[in-house]
């Protein structure tokens, strides 16, 4: 459809709406003391004004108290300002349920092909059977993750799809009751959630939304493929990291994973029951009656007791004997309905999602020095072994190691974890918890250290369970990941481990802190290179490469358009199956109801397909990549000179909200790795580190460095060049694009006040001088007039969101420069500082 057409229904059903419930929302009588709400509009016409006219957010904010509040109460100032941050919180609520009211009508104007599209436009160049064979191999692995981006509790979800149903269907007087609702009911959490309470609010959506979108999507699929023998149950799975993802959280116990596990399999339980209730109101047929009965009664038993369980075959041969009867007794009555019940029991079986484990590759050797001390094989370190000596010792030491024996807490959990792996696959079956994620993996022990603490806590050596995934994220581990993997294939035991894991070697490849470690160009071009070396690797030795990406909200940290992303993939990458993470609000912005569920994982599923069937090759020639090559590196100078600068660290301390994501109610893990009282750039999270960016309205980890690497190569002569490779190459233009949001979610405007900081200012000033660098440039090699010109809704949503959020941005920098002047109610700061982050992370759906 035509662009300005699109733009029309939009904010006929989006911008329209959201302005006359906002309206509705901000003139209810939440307290008979003020009107906050009345207040607001003339709030952002005045934090607008004053930035446009060079005004601090202390010139602008008092002045507003003085003119509107009628108060010059430091006290009633810091009232008022609480009030209008919960004010905001709330519209980016109201804004995101008028969003996802309109999203199905808003798609079916778009261009994102589901798989009936798909099918329909390969099948005059393609025969369809060719599809169904690559989708009967193919898969798509959603991993939900438990970074601290998504805080809402189950009550204000609750109150979000239903405020979406209503305003879709325009019950006006019901919206006002839950607007009414949403304002009296808590957005956050009182205290810091658990890692099993991060995991309860993902497994909401698993139960509410995932069980039944993805059993529609998969029943779409074969409706569509149209041949009665296919059956892929892998080919839509999802993955789980809440209570597995011990990587810096010490809070993530042997006993959380068990837990969650535990909630994982009685969830499916309950949906389970549920389904078998239903099919017994349809099934009243004597031959299946007392089977449904006996299978209801059996689940149930399931559901109260974390140590009662059912296994696949239990469940499913009942179903079996179910279906043989429909047909040849009862007409095939109602075989629809129980084959779609049968496939969500083959594809979830007693699992639901598989839980992952993942830990530091620097735990696991404190762990290895532990054991081996104990054992007298060193005296303190690990590197009193020769590498050869330490592999064989790796791979042929028989040891039982005994948590018991320990005194440090994470050594005694590491290895309690380990051993108790097989009895969460004996209740949630193999599939339950079979992957091992290693943060950090630069080298082979990496990898052998795991596989030989699996050896000395119970396992056979032959009959490891896991799958053992690297997870290269530094530029350095990048680097070397070509020649780790092949030593790993030349160890018999080793690659005997891979025949035995079905010839597939699972790498996962880190967008988060590759780009806080190498900037934005250089973190994902060495990414992309990166597959293309490990699929070759993995060739030669005759093994299947399967790719997981650790992709976050923003461009920034992996995120961005991912169809767009994966369609962009060369010839050179493996495609055997798309695996991703999904993390904090992305969960609830693109997968947070059935329709996006459905959408976006079609999205995925088509953008695989596409490499194979589009008839298009994606070849970049050698003077392509040579360009990219000379972008990257220039790219990654002047992020090094920013990174290396004096100030880099002191900025995000002093200038940034940095410190207060370990204060916030937002998650259970630590803002920072380790225990060192001084910041240093490795030990912060990706989390914290792109956050802190976005909450300054900065964004330097989404483009730093691009704009004066495309200046370099234009003043060489190459501006041809880059337009060609913009338009030719696409992994080129999704890069590009994806930096175009992050300059579009930038405003300098607000902080623009730190050039007369004396301190900082010159600093200020080389960010925001690239900002304005990147912007030029980009849009020198598109040829855009405007940034995202491309995407004219998501531009338009971006534009709504900044605006809501205004306010809420100029009463942080009013307390962070209060906190700065060691104000006396710095206390009272620091907390509107922290409290502030919620809605401003939540209005930029993929800040961090």
């Amino acid at each position: 459809m035509d662009q300005s057409k699109r733009i029309e229904v939009f904010e006929k059903l989006v911008f329209t709406k959201f302005n006359i419930y906002n309206g509705l929302f901000l003139n209810l009588p939440y307290s008979k003391k003020d009107n906050v709400g009345m207040l607001i509009p003339l709030l952002y016409d005045a934090c607008y004004n004053g930035l446009q006219s060079k005004l601090d957010p202390q010139e602008i904010l008092d002045s507003f108290f003085h003119n509107y509040v009628n108060t010059d109460s430091e006290k009633d100032k810091i009232d008022f300002m609480f009030k209008v941050i919960q004010f905001v919180e709330r519209q980016v609520v109201l804004y995101d349920s008028v969003e996802e009211a309109a999203f199905s009508e808003i798609q079916a104007l778009g261009n994102d092909l589901s798989i009936k599209d798909f099918f329909q436009l390969i099948d005059s160049k393609k025969n369809c059977s060719q599809i169904a064979d690559k989708l009967s191999t193919f898969g798509a692995r959603i991993v939900f993750t438990a970074h601290p981006t998504q805080f809402y509790p189950p009550s204000v979800l609750d109150i979000i799809s239903r405020l979406s149903l209503l305003i879709a269907d325009n019950k006006i007087d019901e919206i006002n009751e839950t607007l009414q609702q949403l304002g009296l009911t808590s957005l956050i959490n009182a205290k810091k959630p658990t890692p099993l309470d991060e995991a309860r609010n993902i497994i909401y959506y698993l139960r509410n939304v995932y069980y039944d979108a993805v059993g529609d999507l998969y029943s779409d699929i074969k409706e569509n493929i149209k041949n009665e023998d296919f059956s892929n149950p892998n080919l839509i799975k999802l993955g789980f990291w809440p209570g597995g993802d011990r990587d810096g959280n010490p809070f993530v116990t042997y006993d959380i994973t068990k837990n969650v596990a535990d909630e994982l399999r009685i969830t499916l339980m309950k949906c389970y029951y549920k389904d078998v209730k239903s099919l017994l109101k349809k099934l009243t047929f004597k031959e299946t009656e007392q089977i449904l009965y006996a299978l209801r009664s059996r689940l149930y038993s399931t559901i109260f007791d974390p140590d009662q369980f059912i296994t696949f075959e239990e469940i499913m041969n009942p179903l079996k004997a179910v279906r043989e009867a429909v047909i040849n007794n009862n007409h095939s009555l109602y075989l629809k309905n129980l084959d779609i019940f049968i496939d969500k029991v083959n594809i979830f079986r007693t699992h639901f999602a598989t839980l992952d484990i993942r830990q530091d590759h620097s735990i696991h050797k404190l762990v290895m020095e532990a054991i081996l001390k104990n054992e007298g094989i060193i005296s303190t370190q690990i590197e009193e072994l020769k590498h050869e000596e330490l592999i064989d010792i790796l791979l042929h030491k028989n040891l039982s190691v005994d948590a018991s024996n320990f005194e440090e807490d994470i050594i005694k959990d590491t290895i309690l974890n380990i051993s108790q792996l097989k009895s969460i696959q004996t209740k949630n079956g193999e599939e339950g918890c079979n992957r091992y994620i290693i943060s950090n993996s630069e080298d082979v022990f990496s990898v052998l250290f795991v596989y030989a603490l699996f050896r000395w806590c119970g396992w056979d050596g032959g009959n490891i369970t896991f799958d053992i995934v690297p997870l290269f994220e530094t530029i350095e581990g990048m680097s070397s990941s070509e020649s780790t993997m092949q030593e790993l294939f030349d160890i018999p035991e080793y690659r005997a481990h891979v025949l035995h894991r079905k010839n597939r070697q699972t790498m996962m490849l880190g967008f988060s802190d590759g780009t806080k470690d190498g900037g934005y160009l250089k973190a994902n071009w060495s990414i992309f290179k990166t597959k293309e070396k490990l699929t070759a690797v993995c060739e030669k030795n005759n093994t299947k490469a399967i790719f997981f990406d650790g992709r976050g909200g923003p461009p920034a940290r992996g995120g961005g358009k991912t169809h767009r992303f994966y369609a962009a993939q060369s010839r050179e990458i493996a495609n055997h199956e798309i695996q991703l993470t999904i993390q904090g609000q992305t969960i609830t912005s693109r997968y947070g109801t059935k329709e996006q569920f459905i959408n976006n994982t079609e999205q995925l599923l088509t953008a695989g397909l596409f490499n194979n069937f589009s008839g298009k090759e994606n070849i970049i020639s050698l003077e392509s990549r040579q360009l990219l090559e000379e972008l990257a590196n220039l790219s990654y100078e002047k992020y090094t000179a920013l990174k290396e600068h004096e100030l880099f660290i002191p900025y995000l301390e002093n200038k940034s909200t940095l410190k207060y994501y370990g204060m916030a109610n937002i998650g259970s893990r630590p803002a920072k790795r380790g225990q060192n009282k001084k910041l240093e750039l490795k030990d912060l999270r990706a989390i914290s580190f792109v956050g802190s960016w976005s909450q300054l309205k900065q964004n330097v980890p989404g483009y730093f460095g691009t704009g004066t690497a495309i200046h370099t190569m234009i003043r060489e002569g190459k501006l041809e060049d880059l337009k060609k490779l913009f338009h030719d190459v696409p992994i080129f233009k999704a890069l590009v694009l994806n930096s175009m949001m992050s300059l579009s979610k930038s405003n300098f405007e607000l902080t623009s006040y730190m050039q007369k900081d004396m301190e900082y200012k010159d600093f200020w000033k080389i960010l925001y001088e690239e900002y304005e660098l990147s912007k030029q440039m980009l849009l020198r090699i598109s040829g855009f007039s405007i940034l995202m010109e491309e995407e004219p809704i998501s531009r338009t949503s971006i534009e709504i969101r900044e605006k809501i959020v205004l306010p809420l941005l100029l009463i942080q920098q009013y307390a962070l420069q209060k906190i700065g002047e060691n104000s006396a109610f710095k206390p009272f700061y620091e907390k509107i500082v922290t409290r502030s982050l919620y809605g401003n992370i939540n209005a930029s759906r993929n800040s961090v």
